[in-house]
């Protein structure tokens, strides 16, 4: 996967582990994943499940006639983080041919749940 010049690469996401059940990756709390008042934007963390969803359908499609794009997402943010690191782990619902369902859990270091999302990720695709 290219990171060059992504919002992956800005946010400093860095992927674990990849596997069809599951996908797992981390992201600094920093000056670039923080929100005005100090703590970890809440956009970033809806940025970081959207990622690890994206690339575990991908992960999942033909990747020569297929490609995903997010459907949609939603996040319930249950714990603020103003420092340190966070880890999205992220586990297939529902792993269909036109969509797929992820459930994201976000945890800090001593797994703390900080964030729960789920997103649908459409499946694309690719015209010949």
């Amino acid at each position: 996967m290219n990171r060059e010049n992504t919002l992956v690469e800005a946010l400093g996401i860095e992927f674990k582990e990849l596997s069809p059940e599951r996908v797992v990756a981390t992201m600094p709390v920093n000056e670039k994943t923080r929100q005005p008042f100090g703590i970890l934007h809440g956009g970033a963390s809806v940025a970081l499940a959207e990622t690890v969803a994206s690339v575990g359908t991908y992960n999942l499609v033909d990747q020569e006639t297929e490609a995903c794009a997010g459907l949609e997402i939603n996040a319930n943010h249950i714990k603020s983080k103003k420092d340190g690191i966070v880890t999205a782990i992220a586990t297939p619902l529902h792993k269909g041919r036109t969509t797929m369902v992820w459930d994201i859990k976000i945890v800090d270091e001593e797994e703390n749940l900080i964030c729960v999302s789920r997103c649908t990720m459409a499946v694309l695709k690719l015209k010949k």
